[in-house]
């Protein structure tokens, strides 16, 4: 019988430092987005990225204290993406939507909260945003109507961003 209390006695500590670090990231970058006012939106987008960064470095870790070889695991992971590349043509749509809004989250100015106006000939209208989703942009107009836009309409239309009343 093959002994693994060295690989389990890694893995134990590695586990643990996993939960330190996730918790010493989520008070330090709690504090930061407090300081910089991101909004909660943001800052739970912020959160979970980081989560998951440090989950698949401890992933990439605790398979290498197994003796996993990363050829099979480069091998396991490019079928899983090819998997779901074929899906995501499928549904080009979605895709397209899920990418323009972690642009809009990184470097667009449009923030929820900011009147903005929409320069389209079918669509111009002027309102509030209220909310930014990894798939809509939810505007409410000066009229009182609420309008759900995709992400990459936001994107590929112009936009422009009203001062505060």
């Amino acid at each position: 019988m093959i002994n693994y209390q060295q690989e389990i006695f890694q893995t134990a500590i590695i586990i643990i430092f996993l939960i330190l670090l996730r918790l010493l990231f989520r008070f330090f970058l709690k504090k930061f987005t407090i300081i910089k006012a991101i909004d909660v939106n943001r800052r739970k987008v912020i959160l979970n990225l980081t989560s998951l960064l440090v989950y698949i470095i401890a992933s990439v870790i605790i398979a290498a204290i197994w003796g996993v070889e990363f050829k099979q695991l480069f091998i396991f992971l490019s079928s899983i993406i090819a998997i779901l590349g074929v899906g995501f043509i499928a549904q080009w749509s979605i895709l397209s939507n899920l990418t323009a809004s972690v642009i809009l989250f990184f470097n667009h100015p449009m923030r929820i909260g900011d009147r903005i106006r929409v320069i389209e000939k079918d669509y111009n209208f002027v309102g509030e945003v209220k909310d930014i989703t990894g798939f809509f942009v939810f505007i409410r107009t000066d009229n009182g109507e609420n309008i759900t836009l995709p992400t990459s309409f936001v994107l590929q239309r112009g936009i422009e961003i009203l001062e505060k009343e």
